[in-house]
């Protein structure tokens, strides 16, 4: 496809951005399926956080555009074919995947309704209701609001101009894969849903991963585009999970154990490559020292937060510790990647343990320098569950910068999982 034509001539009264449900992460629908099973009736409040506040999304923005986006959003549902490819496909060498309870609830449902108010330069969007249904708002809320933005910029150009423009994105992504083909054993994967440029480039992007490294590319994150392009869907488990479950919590003592609540019930339903632990919701270190020995026993970590190198480290010396052979453990690095850390922390680690990559808004979102004014570079958008059965929820991260909740539940985190003084790193995409 020619994208920059497509882009030029899109100008008609709705250009859906999102066109379908699966247009969503795979780790979404794994973890709504976990939710339907273990907390269906947990109430929760998702909301759009804006990290980089220099960007005024309501000045770019037009409010009634972004309603028509959400509303068209309101009105979709699974058609027969993309009901049929998750019944029936093979997800990490699992049949069935989705079970049928699931699967009928998934087939009749439709996203809840949204709120909508410009605050300022900035609009406040929040959505409200129940866990599982709530929950699919976060990734196509967030392609809609990157989407939109760019469309603004690219509203102003001309055909010649947009041309040029996905020429160099186009070479500068090139010549990224052409520096990764050297390396052997890679194993890298695309996910770049939430912030990508546009759904047409993030499709081009994974076509392209695939030409250039073959079998090194593992897949990607984005349901539709795995259907459509017959690669793996990627994904296990974020944030939202312990971050809930920790909400929820009537004391102390059971906030403690929230985080290993998650994944106790996550191993009831899953083995092998989904059993991956993102221990830094609460503290990397110490989610590791005060873990219950089984975990020790699960396929890998992901890292996203923090310096990765740190991480890496706790982990190989917590499962040496715990008598497991660090080399045939897994390790999915996920934070502000691109080319040059890709190769060293791959430099770092391979042959110590098994090294893998989740590459995110840096793969399907680097128009850095390409626009006049830089108004096309990437920006940290975020969309998250901030209370459960109204009660806030806390991120404290590895990274403070990344931290949310209310100040003094931050403080009452940071005790109970034991969190000291902690290095504050800029937030990359």
């Amino acid at each position: 496809m020619d994208i920059a034509t497509r882009v030029y001539n899109h100008r008609w009264k709705l250009d859906p951005i999102v066109r379908s449900l699966i247009d969503t992460d795979f780790y979404k629908l794994l973890m709504c399926q976990s939710v339907f099973t273990n907390r269906p009736d947990t109430r929760v409040t998702f909301s759009l956080i804006n990290r980089s506040a220099h960007v005024p999304l309501a000045k770019l923005v037009d409010e009634g555009e972004l309603r028509e986006q959400l509303d068209h959003i309101r009105g979709l549902s699974l058609s027969r074919g993309e009901s049929t490819w998750l019944r029936g496909n093979t997800f990490y060498g699992k049949r069935q995947m989705f079970r049928p309870d699931f699967m009928e609830w998934f087939e009749g449902l439709r996203l809840p309704p949204y709120h909508l108010e410009r605050v300022g330069d900035q609009y406040e969007l929040t959505f409200e209701g129940a866990w599982p249904e709530v929950m699919l708002w976060e990734i196509p809320a967030l392609a809609v609001l990157m989407e939109l933005r760019g469309r603004a910029v690219l509203g102003e150009m001309k055909r010649f101009e947009l041309q040029v423009l996905y020429a160099r994105a186009m070479t500068r992504l090139w010549e990224k894969i052409e520096r990764l083909q050297p390396i052997g054993d890679l194993r890298i994967a695309d996910f770049g849903t939430r912030r990508r440029h546009s759904f047409l480039w993030q499709d081009w992007c994974v076509q392209a991963m695939l030409e250039g490294l073959g079998a090194r590319f593992a897949g990607t994150s984005n349901c539709l585009i795995a259907m459509r392009r017959e690669v793996e869907a990627i994904g296990t488990n974020a944030h939202e999970l312990p971050m809930v479950y920790a909400a929820l919590a009537e004391s102390d003592e059971a906030l403690a154990q929230a985080p290993y609540q998650v994944l106790a019930d996550w191993h009831a339903e899953h083995s092998g490559n989904l059993r991956i632990i993102l221990p830094d919701t609460f503290g990397t270190a110490g989610f590791l020292e005060r873990a219950p020995d089984w975990l020790a026993g699960w396929t890998g970590i992901r890292v996203d937060s923090g310096r990765p190198e740190e991480a890496a480290e706790i982990a190989i010396d917590w499962w040496t510790r715990h008598g497991e052979d660090p080399r045939q453990k897994l390790i999915i690095f996920s934070d502000g990647l691109d080319v040059d850390r890709i190769e060293a922390l791959h430099r770092r680690f391979s042959g110590r343990v098994r090294v893998s990559f989740g590459w995110g808004t840096l793969l399907t979102n680097d128009f850095r320098g390409l626009c006049a004014g830089d108004r096309l570079a990437p920006f940290s958008l975020v969309c998250k569950a901030v209370a459960a059965n109204g009660r806030p929820t806390v991120k404290l991260s590895d990274n403070p910068n990344k931290a949310m909740g209310p100040r003094d539940q931050i403080e009452r985190y940071k005790r109970v999982f034991g969190v000291g003084a902690q290095e504050a790193l800029a937030v990359e995409v």
